[in-house]
């Protein structure tokens, strides 16, 4: 609990306005992607790195923990204050400070809307690839926390490979910079990597230089359906093969396929069980060629339905099914566990097979989607939280995908984070020496323990 002189000095470092420890408003920084509730004693709105700074001594000296938020998407419970404390909303810092197009880099406040900025280069001509699927909602500061992902990541990565530099908070007070505004730099530990990712443990985030590239002329949007998984799967093997990368492959299994089903205008093959969302972008005449030899490679692996969007309106429709799928395994049951394991593009097959099984021995539904480019797939447990056994079974299931996927080769986050929802399964992972080391990491940077505590490292 902050005591009242403390949240008085609090109050007086942002402006009363900007404190909020009692009200409705409270209800809505208790809560995030997960659904899970954890009350904050207070939430603060700082203004810039100097508030952010003063509050961080403050809470050292107190002893009090600090929760930074973005927009609240995150799908681990990396922003939920699970040991009360003060929740630190980032809205205020919601500036896009320039766009260099010369040397192709943004600076930007962590409270920007990833969309925005977005919208705001593409503009100019210029791209900025991540695209999670929270996109409208999400903030570019959540994005570095996590290393957010999404649709684009087959081709041209991750949050990580955009972030060249940050101006960070640490929980001692200090504002340090960290990275260069240039294409190379070497200089000393690469702290900038080491923060993106992190979850909003080490530092807070205060601005952003982001890399960005050109807009690329064209893009073709292409759906195609397949009468078994092994046949889709095997498809996104060959048409990496033929040396084109596509921008965006992602899959959809039978049982998603029918949760959205009367929700678009798409006719689905009744023997389809699998299906794939393709596009590919760049110059407008290898666009057409790429999409020519997709096709090609989609009929030779058995497809039962193949469709090209001929305009950006067909290709919206094409997007129905694939932006539907979520809310839609509801349906099936009314809770779900949402996981997000990555597995080599080879062991895919492997995997859906054994998803199969594992749906048979627990008795749930679990229908997969996601980035089979890049092999990671989300995967659904569906379950009735007021029924204790299929919760027990549910909870046994994803232990039981876990090891597997470590077996295969593969990890149990792509890009949710570990959060509070897979610390406890952190060490099936990361071996006890690394996470040592990850805990003497956090030291260094917050040796009074105040920063997001109960996250990543299970207590």
């Amino acid at each position: 609990m902050i005591s009242k002189s403390t949240l008085r000095k609090i109050g007086h470092i942002v402006g009363a306005d900007y404190l909020v420890h009692s009200g409705d408003m409270m209800a809505d920084y208790a809560t995030d992607g997960t659904r899970l509730e954890y009350m904050p004693d207070a939430v603060v709105f700082p203004a810039d790195s100097d508030q952010v700074s003063q509050i961080l001594f403050l809470a050292t000296k107190k002893g009090f923990p600090v929760i930074p938020r973005g927009g609240g998407s995150g799908m681990s419970g990396g922003a939920l204050a699970v040991r009360g404390g003060l929740v630190m909303a980032m809205n205020r810092f919601n500036r896009i400070l320039f766009i260099d197009q010369e040397n192709l880099i943004s600076k930007v406040e962590p409270g920007v809307i990833t969309s925005d900025l977005q919208d705001a280069v593409e503009e100019l001509g210029l791209f900025y690839p991540p695209d999670p699927a929270s996109i409208k909602l999400c903030t570019l500061g959540g994005n570095i926390a996590e290393c957010a992902g999404g649709l684009r990541a087959v081709k041209y990565g991750v949050t990580r490979d955009y972030v060249l530099g940050l101006t960070i908070v640490l929980p001692t007070g200090e504002i340090i910079r960290t990275g260069v505004e240039t294409m190379k730099g070497v200089a000393g530990y690469d702290l900038t990597r080491l923060i993106v990712g992190s979850e909003g443990t080490l530092a807070v985030v205060t601005d952003i230089t982001l890399r960005l590239v050109p807009r690329p002329q064209s893009k073709k949007t292409m759906i195609a359906f397949f009468p078994d998984v092994e046949s889709a799967i095997r498809t996104v093997t060959n048409i990496i093969r033929t040396k084109i990368i596509p921008t965006i492959l992602e899959f959809i299994d039978r049982l998603c396929l029918d949760c959205v089903m009367d929700k678009i205008s798409i006719p689905v093959p009744e023997r389809a069980k699998g299906m794939l969302l393709i596009e590919t972008d760049g110059d407008e005449t290898l666009v057409e060629k790429g999409a020519g030899l997709i096709r090609e490679v989609c009929n030779k692996s058995g497809c039962l339905y193949f469709e090209e969007a001929a305009n950006e309106e067909q290709a919206e429709r094409l997007w129905e099914a694939r932006r539907n799928v979520s809310p839609s395994l509801l349906t099936l049951r009314p809770h779900k566990i949402s996981e997000d394991i990555v597995v080599p593009r080879s062991r895919m097959p492997e995997l859906f097979a054994y998803l199969e099984e594992l749906s048979h021995q627990f008795g749930l539904p679990v229908p997969a989607f996601g980035h089979a480019g890049d092999g990671n797939i989300h995967v659904n447990v569906m379950l009735d939280k007021d029924n204790q056994k299929e919760e027990q079974n549910a909870h046994a299931l994803v232990i039981a995908l876990f090891k597997r996927v470590i077996i295969m080769g593969g990890t149990i986050t792509g890009e949710h984070g570990i959060g509070i929802t897979k610390s406890p399964y952190l060490e099936m992972e990361i071996s006890r020496p690394g996470l040592e080391l990850m805990k003497r990491i956090k030291k260094a940077f917050d040796p009074k323990g105040i920063l997001n505590p109960g996250k990543i490292f299970r207590v």
